[in-house]
């Protein structure tokens, strides 16, 4: 996707798409007008695999964008210096501006319903309309033809060229979100019926309880040096300890008054009682009353999909870490679990009901697509949704992801969606010591070569993960990071956004421990293991964000330029290579659960950037860094 690079905020994707529609529109005399950029970069003639079944069910959105310069707007009141600063406008008041008008949302249902599809939800901001039928009806409608190609090991369906939709709502109709595939592609950096547990795991001993407190002695030296057992996994206490926000029940801040939300797919149906299981264990207190709540955004669509793989009980992990994380760093915030029906659909349905109803101030999101290879026309409703954000005062969160740079997963070097977007704050992942009295002791770039051992010796495994980090290909340098993220903006030769843009621990070698109810071949019981990711990153960054909300007296909104007023400050502490610590040794069960089976030996090393570069300053593997103890006093005056 090729786009004009812009030295503002604007997001370049809508002015391109935008022009593209109206320019197709006002050159063609015939009735039809083509959304170019609706049809998946992936579906090419090369992985065509045949047809697609015309009686499969499709559920998708019609989109329609806002009207006048929604993105001024919100860069204003984001802005430190600027007039409007903060000066953040109401729901209402937003869709009283810019929505699309009722008389447009009309026009578009009454086409749609004369195609034959069903009419399922219009949201309060008039953004889109939620419809679904067949396949054979899309077709029709969209003048199109539909195949499956194979991506990713996948099979999924999407539009043989751009679509088109009648020429009357050529300046209406923004983009159609659903019925291609592409979101099966997305990731948990890691609302649905089935109440099966995840499955049971459990770690092995030995670990440490804190760094270096237990060595591999008993093992081969590695390199020469004999390092220490990973930690069992890091508690709310020694979290809260190294990154200065003190003991939950006596810190000055702790989130009080504050709204958090998280968005996943589906629903654990055990959260709330493991949450209140593990802060009973770890010092935090229980949620109370409405303090907790869980949420499905209404209108999405409910029906699975044809060969669409679902994983409710993978996503029970993320919502449960997302949850247990977030309430650490703030333990006296709201909690909104907002959970798609789905994990494939209705992940921007769910973020769109957070903003139009205005139901936080902070929103964090654990998932994201590889690389930025979707189509324009999917891109440009998030962007919308996330402009919203931005001028209601409400401030979006993604991880950056946990393939690095992409080449060892993809073939080329690229950023994730929607991390990359200039409108979220993204939040890479860094390896964490912390020491016996939970002070902070070292932190370097999350990127990991493994090795097992083998016959007595250490035998490579190469490159396993990391966070995610780069140069967007498809969005320009915004403002507010130039100057920063200069050195890195030119990557691929011209001026890019950089991300991520803030980091926290996010390597599961280093990992956070989290509570959990889990199926065990004796039955379901509540358990504790470490877990990591950038998963882990960004609601711990959305808790301390929290954290400086409430120290400021008012919410941040869109951090981000405020967050690159404060770069090369004491906000931050700087996140480098280490020559010191240099990995640890993980001891894992063969069959995940206990010893009956054995024990399997690797050493995690840290800080494998690949092509992505660690050193003094901002970089593009942590960004500006992590926040440090003097974070949220900064911040927030």
């Amino acid at each position: 996707m090729n786009h004009l690079r812009l030295r503002t905020l604007v997001p370049v994707v809508c002015a391109a798409v935008v022009a593209a529609v109206a320019s197709s529109a006002a050159a063609a005399p015939s009735p039809r007008a083509t959304l170019v950029g609706s049809a998946p970069p992936w579906a090419k003639s090369s992985s065509f695999k045949g047809a697609a079944s015309g009686a499969d069910s499709v559920g998708f959105r019609v989109y329609l964008g806002w009207r006048g310069n929604a993105a001024a707007a919100a860069l204003a009141v984001s802005t430190p210096g600027s007039s409007s600063y903060r000066q953040y406008l109401t729901p209402a008041q937003f869709r009283q501006q810019f929505a699309p008008s009722q008389s447009d949302v009309n026009n578009v249902k009454n086409w749609l319903t004369s195609q034959g599809f069903t009419i399922d939800y219009t949201p309060s901001n008039n953004l889109y309309v939620s419809a679904e039928g067949t396949v054979a009806q899309a077709a029709a409608a969209f003048n199109v033809s539909f195949g499956e190609y194979s991506v990713d090991g996948l099979t999924l369906r999407a539009p043989s060229s751009d679509i088109s939709v009648p020429a009357s709502l050529s300046g209406t109709v923004d983009a159609v979100i659903g019925l291609d595939q592409s979101s099966a592609l997305v990731h948990y950096d890691h609302v649905g019926d089935n109440a099966t547990p995840s499955p049971g795991f459990r770690n092995a001993q030995p670990c440490s309880a804190y760094w270096g407190e237990k060595l591999a002695s008993n093992l081969p030296a590695f390199k020469g040096t004999t390092l220490p057992y990973a930690p069992c996994g890091y508690t709310p206490s020694q979290l809260r300890g190294a990154y200065g926000l003190g003991d939950a029940s006596v810190a000055r801040y702790t989130g009080a008054g504050q709204t958090v939300a998280i968005i996943d797919a589906y629903a654990s149906p055990t959260i709330l009682q493991d949450v209140n299981t593990y802060s009973s264990k770890h010092g935090l207190p229980a949620f109370q009353g409405s303090q907790f709540s869980q949420v499905v955004a209404p209108g999405t669509f409910h029906h699975p999909e044809s060969g669409m793989k679902q994983d409710p009980q993978g996503w029970y992990g993320e919502e449960t870490l997302d949850v247990e994380a977030v309430h650490s760093m703030a333990p006296g915030a709201k909690v909104v679990y907002v959970g798609a029906p789905n994990n494939f659909q209705d992940l921007d349905a769910a973020l769109n009901h957070v903003v139009d109803r205005g139901l936080a101030q902070i929103v964090t999101n654990s998932y994201g697509w590889s690389t930025e290879l979707l189509p324009s026309g999917f891109i440009k409703p998030y962007e919308d949704i996330l402009v919203q954000a931005a001028a209601e005062g409400i401030g979006v969160y993604f991880s950056a992801g946990d393939d690095g740079d992409e080449t060892l997963n993809v073939g080329y070097r690229t950023a994730d969606w929607p991390a990359s977007s200039p409108w979220v704050t993204a939040v890479g992942g860094t390896s964490l010591g912390v020491h016996s009295s939970n002070n902070y002791l070292f932190e370097t770039y999350w990127g990991t070569d493994k090795y097992t051992l083998k016959n007595g010796s250490w035998a490579s495994n190469g490159w396993l993960y990391a966070g995610g980090g780069g140069t967007s290909r498809i969005f320009g340098e915004p403002s507010y990071q130039q100057g920063v993220a200069d050195p890195f903006a030119g990557y691929f030769g011209g001026s890019g956004r950089v991300l991520p843009d803030v980091s926290m621990v996010g390597d599961p070698t280093t990992g956070m421990l989290v509570g959990q109810t889990q199926a065990f071949p004796s039955g379901n019981s509540y358990d504790e293991y470490r877990i990591g990711g950038t998963s882990l990153s960004s609601p711990l960054f959305a808790g301390v964000m929290a954290d400086a909300d409430q120290a400021a007296g008012a919410p941040h909104g869109f951090a981000n330029p405020a967050l690159y007023a404060l770069a090369n400050s004491p906000a931050y502490r700087d996140v480098v290579p280490s020559t010191r610590y240099t990995g640890a040794v993980r001891s894992d069960y063969v069959n995940g659960i206990d010893d009956s089976n054995g024990y399997v030996y690797t050493v995690r090393t840290f800080g494998d950037t690949l092509t992505l570069t660690s050193a003094p300053g901002y970089d593009d593997a942590n960004g500006l860094g992590s926040p440090s103890p003097a974070f949220v006093s900064a911040l927030a005056h």
